[in-house]
């Protein structure tokens, strides 16, 4: 976020900057809902689809327009996303676990 990305002008600046917040401020909604599992309610099912949904877009992103440089660091954000291509699958069916056993 204070980093950004200046030397690409004005509007790719301001994109590359909100999108930092926009990320920073997710990993703690999910840090959160993954340590309260069973208290967040609907929140689950609403993050884990986002999880999904940014992995695919950075695939369509590299497939159409190419892996960006330094490589080595686009392929080590990368890995990890489709090493856990489940993880939303798994937040969502543990949190409907966790849920479960509360009710009996």
């Amino acid at each position: 976020m204070f980093l950004g990305e200046p030397a690409s002008g004005p509007r790719l600046d301001n994109v590359h900057r909100f999108m930092a917040g926009i990320y920073f401020s997710t990993g703690y909604i999910n840090l959160w809902a993954a340590k309260t599992t069973r208290q967040p309610g609907t929140l689950v099912y609403l993050l884990a689809p986002g999880v999904l949904m940014a992995g695919i877009g950075r695939l369509i992103s590299i497939s159409q327009v190419g892996l960006p440089e330094p490589a080595g660091l686009w392929l080590g954000y990368l890995v990890p996303e489709m090493l856990l291509p489940l993880l939303p699958v798994v937040i969502a069916c543990s949190h409907r676990v966790a849920m479960r056993c509360k009710a009996a």
